[in-house]
């Protein structure tokens, strides 16, 4: 009984031992960037200035090649961690192909794209997707970066290396990533992704600047107080850039529905689920814009495999604009969620007093 017990007590202390021996070496791992720090620019075509004042803009979280429109996934109420090779590089074409028949995008903004990361087999999709999209100058900041994802237990998501990329036919002069403030609690933030956004500036022909924020924010939030302590950091990024006199335009999954956010009438077959949290109405002042398309949601549950009708969606993707920018049209792209859990988002501007 005394061996059953030390063995027992031995075994007990072994595992205590190891979990806090993993639980320092996250800890030590800990990606921790500074609240704001400047980002390379992967300069492929030198076109520093904007000299029309019709843009052609996009967002899209691809969900990293792994959330087509099979996948469910554990940490919204499904049980897998990832999909197949096979399926994930099918996904990542299809990406790829959406991408090239659209270049007359000026800029895309992608969230969730990994550049190291089992639950996408190691592909490195910044550098893949700057090699197929030549036409495009690139900037790319992490917002994942964890050495092992220990859950679920039974098949863990290891590591991750991910982030935001932003591809744009003209030279920004400068890049920034800004932190958001974490609102989670340790040793949970360990595992979980450090919120950004992407800041880049280029100049105008007219002598102003166009600032474009790339911005991904918390997810399977549901407290609004949390998810305000995110927007007044871009917000008031946002205003001082306005308030100076530049162009700024938002955009990136918010993972909250605009305030005012109504579906059309069939919401193209898809069944609307409102998000936990909204931006609330007075985010920005009245003349500002929230630029969404009521008519076919950009995002879907993964709870289950899609089904059209059946699995809930939403819309969390869209742009904000400031006031001395013309909004022509916004269109999301209803492919069906075959690739990503996301549909792409695109917006028609013109930039006032250009001429």
């Amino acid at each position: 009984m005394k061996k059953m017990i030390m063995g027992l007590l031995i075994l007990v202390v072994s595992v205590l031992l190891l979990i806090t021996g993993f639980v320092i070496w996250i800890s030590i791992s800990d990606y921790a960037p500074p609240k704001v720090e400047p980002i390379q620019v992967n300069q492929l075509q030198p076109n520093s200035h904007i000299q029309s004042s019709r843009m052609h803009l996009a967002t899209w979280n691809i969900g990293y090649a792994g959330l087509g429109s099979g996948m469910d996934f554990f940490y919204d109420g499904g049980k897998k961690t990832k999909d197949t090779e096979k399926q994930t590089s099918a996904n990542l074409a299809g990406i790829l192909n959406i991408l090239k028949k659209n270049e007359s995008i000026d800029i895309w903004l992608l969230q969730e794209v990994d550049k190291k990361a089992k639950r996408s087999y190691w592909k490195n999709e910044p550098e893949i997707i700057q090699t197929e999209m030549p036409r495009y100058n690139t900037v790319f900041a992490t917002n994942y970066k964890v050495p092992f994802v220990p859950v679920p237990v039974t098949s863990p998501m290891g590591e991750v290396e991910g982030g935001l990329l932003l591809l744009s036919v003209y030279t920004p002069t400068l890049c920034r990533r800004h932190a958001y403030p974490a609102i989670e609690k340790w040793p949970q933030s360990l595992f979980l992704l450090d919120r950004c956004f992407i800041e880049t500036r280029v100049p105008t022909i007219n002598g102003k600047e166009l600032i474009v924020i790339n911005t991904h924010n918390s997810a399977f939030v549901k407290d609004q107080a949390l998810m305000e302590k995110e927007l007044a950091v871009i917000r008031n990024l946002m205003m001082t850039e306005y308030l100076s006199g530049n162009y700024v335009i938002a955009g990136g999954d918010w993972n909250m529905n605009p305030y005012d956010f109504e579906p059309a009438a069939d919401y193209n077959g898809h069944k609307f689920i409102a998000a936990d949290v909204k931006i609330k109405k007075g985010f920005m002042p009245g003349d500002w814009q929230i630029v969404s398309d009521n008519d076919a949601p950009s995002n879907r549950h993964l709870d289950e495999a899609y089904v059209k009708g059946k699995t809930g969606a939403t819309t969390i993707d869209f742009f904000v604009l400031s006031p001395n920018i013309k909004l022509n049209k916004v269109i999301t792209v209803d492919l069906g969620f075959e690739f990503s859990d996301h549909n792409p988002v695109f917006i028609d501007i013109e930039l006032s007093g250009m001429n």
